[in-house]
């Protein structure tokens, strides 16, 4: 694992190196605003620590690991499992930096579909219904997830990345749905930008973050 915690004792990692301890930044009830799976009920879980480094993340506060409290999976779980919407999204922070077999295995004996939003930068773990892959040119993704992923959303952020998408969708599967997504504080200049090129490119689909439009979590 890649996390970067301390003051952990004995017992506690072994429990993190298990995955039935998670440093959780929050939790909630939410509609998945963006991507494939758009205006689905779905309980986000989304787990500290991020190393990749993005300047224009808007939540730069799951950066640090050791500022959020670790949880037991199980707990984790049982919260989940409160909801009706039977899909969980495990995001971060970099929520492949974890060992989430033990996570995905429980919430699938619930009956609960599992989604992952990462960059790929790890090693994938996990059993997953929907992976979104979401590369960054600060930390490429390992090579065996291109093939793994169900969804490829890149954020655009100036027009160098229509470029750099190109060259991600290329290391995809063919069924591999493809995303561009403004990023926020730039939508209003990058928006017309990604009409004309879906319309250039129609293999591409828009992705907008309509939870944020929604002004929900």
């Amino acid at each position: 694992m890649h996390y970067k915690l301390s003051g952990l004792n004995s017992e506690q990692r072994t429990q993190l190196n298990e995955g039935k301890l998670l440093p959780l930044m929050e939790e909630f009830y939410t509609i998945q605003g963006e991507g494939g799976n758009t205006g689905k009920a779905a309980y986000f879980i989304r787990i500290g620590g991020c190393d990749v480094g993005c300047h224009w993340c808007d939540v730069k506060e799951s950066w640090d690991a050791n500022i959020h409290p670790l949880t037991t999976t199980d707990v984790i779980v049982a919260n989940a499992n409160q909801y009706p919407g039977k899909a969980v999204v495990v995001t971060g922070g970099e929520p492949l930096q974890y060992k989430l077999d033990y996570l995905t295995s429980e919430l699938k004996q619930k009956g609960i579909q599992t989604f992952v939003e990462t960059s790929g930068a790890y090693d994938l773990s996990g059993d997953w219904d929907w992976i979104c892959l979401s590369p960054k040119k600060t930390m490429l993704p390992k090579e065996p997830i291109y093939k793994k992923a169900h969804e490829l959303k890149i954020i655009v952020f100036n027009k160098h990345d229509f470029i750099w998408a190109q060259e991600e969708a290329a290391k995809v599967s063919t069924d591999c749905k493809l995303y561009l997504q403004p990023e926020w504080s730039k939508r209003n200049e990058i928006v017309p930008l990604i009409v004309e090129f879906v319309k250039e490119n129609p293999r591409w689909q828009v992705s907008l973050q309509t939870h944020k439009y929604m002004n929900i979590p």
